[in-house]
């Protein structure tokens, strides 16, 4: 950790205000974690140039895109031998649907987030895309009934 980003409190309010309203400009940012407009904008650009502040981004409805199923899909793969993990990381890059993929601990390798118009489009995904890949030897997948909490927001 020693490599990390050494945050203050002006820093972290703009990083709390930002994570909610990336589009608000310099100068309201300004007024709204009480600094000048210049040091805001120094400040952003630091910390974008130290990794800590990534691309700006709108995120969309996913029930307006007919994107609004979210499947949690759970994959164990028939072998952990780094070229079937790979080549199991690129199939799963090329999906747009997989929003989200991470490599685990426990009974399962990997856990996806998709997200699908429906149950029809989830089980081609499955039927003729992971569970016919070559490293995967099952699957387990479970349907969100409904979105709780979701944040893009981090604590800071």
């Amino acid at each position: 950790m020693e490599n990390q980003f050494k945050l203050d409190a002006t820093d972290r309010r703009i990083l709390r205000v930002l994570q909610e309203r990336a589009d608000i400009s310099h100068a309201a940012l300004a007024e709204e974690v009480s600094a000048s407009s210049a040091s805001c904008w120094r400040r952003i650009k630091a910390m974008e140039a130290a990794g800590v502040l990534g691309p700006t981004v709108r995120l969309v409805d996913p029930d307006a895109v007919g994107r609004g199923l979210n499947v949690f899909c759970q994959v164990r793969m028939r072998s952990h031998d780094p070229i079937a993990r790979k080549d199991f990381e690129r199939f799963v890059e090329s999906h747009d649907e997989v929003l989200e993929c991470y490599s685990m601990s426990g009974d399962w390798d990997y856990l996806l987030r998709v997200a699908v118009g429906d149950v029809h489009d989830y089980e081609r995904l499955l039927m003729q895309g992971i569970l016919t890949h070559e490293a995967v030897a099952t699957s387990s997948s479970h349907f969100a009934l409904k979105s709780v909490k979701y944040t893009t927001a981090l604590p800071v």
